[in-house]
């Protein structure tokens, strides 16, 4: 953490287990990392060789971030961001984009997963002028992530709220748009919604999908939706050009205009 950041939330003592995958480990070994377990890496290669773009999506949600992030960071003038669901730290971190543009930015990171805690106890170091903060929650307790995040961000200023590939971990029964819209309500006028996950378009990753939901070494299940059900997210929002569209297709930059068009849909809007 950076010497003005509080220490991270309280861990709440769960155990990482080696022998079950789990998501963001697997994530952080196709985005090339090295925090992971062998399960991870086993089940993180079935995967891929059912569904080979899953590499594609990974690296491309990604440099969405960075451009989303630079975007409000810059153009929008953002200095406080709320990511939940950050997953293991890699390169290009949300803090780090942010603060690369404005050193002054406050971030603050929530995930469920304690090897995350570990790491970003160590890892998720900010700017001095700034403060990165991290909350172990589950994205479907969004009154706790409120009350937590209040303690490092402003709720009278605006704040970029980041919610990539989380929301499709979030089953039907736990009303996924219910929790965006807690989210959203809390926040002040002229803040901003980043939401990024994937899809039901690609027959591949579809069937790869319910193979990973019915494999016993997972530690979860994940929730492929339609391009409209990602859409309704932003009801309500003022959605920025191009829309809800293919992460990598989200105003690309020169090296993303030659990346394939990946089953992973993303959009970035402002509340009014």
């Amino acid at each position: 953490m950076s010497g003005t950041s509080r220490q991270p939330g309280t861990w709440s003592g769960a155990e990482v287990d080696p022998t079950v995958a789990h998501s963001a480990r697997m994530w952080n070994y196709w985005l090339g990392g090295k925090d992971n377990f062998e399960i991870d890496r086993h089940v993180a290669e079935e995967h891929a060789a059912k569904f080979p773009g899953i590499v594609d999506v990974a690296r491309q949600v990604r440099a969405f971030l960075v451009r989303s992030v630079t975007l409000l960071a810059a153009e929008a003038g953002v200095r406080q961001f709320l990511d939940i669901g950050t997953g293991l730290p890699t390169a290009n971190n949300t803090h780090e984009v942010a603060q690369r543009v404005a050193p002054e930015c406050k971030i603050v990171y929530v995930d469920n997963d304690p090897l995350v805690l570990v790491h970003a106890q160590a890892l998720l170091v900010g700017t001095s002028e700034g403060s990165t903060d991290y909350i172990e929650a589950d994205v479907r307790d969004p009154g706790r992530i409120l009350a937590e995040a209040a303690k490092t961000l402003d709720f009278t200023e605006p704040i970029g709220l980041m919610m990539l590939g989380v929301l499709g971990q979030i089953p039907d029964s736990d009303d996924p748009r219910g929790i965006v819209r807690t989210l959203v309500d809390a926040l002040p006028s002229g803040s901003w919604v980043v939401i990024e996950d994937g899809v039901d378009t690609d027959m591949a990753q579809n069937d790869a999908i319910g193979d990973y939901n019915a494999n016993p070494d997972s530690t979860a299940s994940y929730h492929l939706r339609s391009i409209d059900f990602i859409t309704s997210y932003f009801d309500g929002l003022d959605l920025l050009a191009p829309g809800v569209v293919s992460c990598s297709r989200w105003r690309p930059d020169i090296r993303a205009l030659a990346a394939p068009e990946v089953p992973d849909y993303a959009g970035v809007a402002r509340k009014p």
